[in-house]
């Protein structure tokens, strides 16, 4: 006789989204358990890929260094973050290998968040589920490297608008803190076409009415892509607007063929 492991059994209530309070708070809680396993395989994932996580996150810093020499830190040619605390490197080091943990457990995240509502769909919505799970790991890894490229220019503009009188002089914590955020910052939001779909296939938003409130959205997303971005800079604002409008259209566009 075949076992099904019990992070994917059913009860047949809960494959027909009849299920008690009790029975959706014990769900519930084995999806968090699975959640939180995957995010202890990808601690260890992170610690592994630390090293060369922090080189990647300190590019940007170090190739604004090489094309403005001016601008390092006590005339050093030397590409280096600082930190002022005593356990500030420890810290540092917990807050990327959580980083990277999120990242490697971002499908089972997924797949679970995805499990747990789907008692809910129907039989057409359910088939989803793979889908539903490789598009929203690409939308947020797209819009994450959609952030890292814009740290260059964005580097570039923060760090030279104090003009010659000041030169940078970066904490790691802080540094990392604000690359980490852009990049999360920039995936998550790159998630908003995924929330439209299945806002329309649970029927709460229809394709109309999207394409009616078209100008209030884009208006609305301006002052997001303003809002969320952890610099003033414009670039990344504009870095950040754009592919969200045209996630949008293309979510109107989704929903509308989903429907069919």
């Amino acid at each position: 006789m075949k076992v099904i492991p019990r992070w994917r059994r059913k009860a047949p209530e809960a494959r027909q989204g009849q299920m008690t309070l009790i029975e959706h708070l014990r769900e519930l809680r084995h999806r968090i358990i699975a959640c939180m396993w995957a995010l202890g395989v990808g601690c260890i994932g992170g610690f592994f890929l630390y090293g060369p996580a922090m080189r990647l996150i300190q590019r940007p810093y170090c190739n604004f260094l090489i094309e403005h020499p001016d601008r390092a830190p006590f005339g050093s040619d030397r590409c280096s973050l600082v930190y002022l605390g005593a356990i500030d490197g420890f810290l540092i080091t917990m807050k990327v290998i959580g980083f990277l943990a999120l990242l490697i457990a971002l499908p089972i995240v997924l797949y679970q968040l995805w499990a747990f509502i789907v008692p809910g769909l129907t039989d057409r919505e359910r088939r989803l589920a793979i889908p539903f799970v490789i598009t929203s790991c690409f939308l947020f890894a797209f819009g994450g490297l959609i952030a890292y490229l814009t740290l260059p220019p964005a580097l570039t503009f923060l760090l030279g608008v104090g003009g010659d009188f000041v030169s940078p002089l970066l904490t790691v914590d802080r540094y990392v803190g604000f690359v980490i955020f852009t990049i999360l910052a920039f995936g998550i939001a790159f998630e908003f076409p995924i929330l439209l779909v299945s806002l329309t296939a649970a029927g709460v938003i229809s394709t109309d009415t999207m394409r009616r409130h078209r100008r209030y959205v884009i208006l609305g997303l301006s002052i997001f892509a303003a809002v969320i971005t952890p610099s003033p800079d414009p670039i990344s604002m504009l870095a950040l607007f754009v592919p969200l409008v045209l996630l949008y259209e293309g979510a109107i566009i989704v929903s509308r063929l989903l429907k069919r």
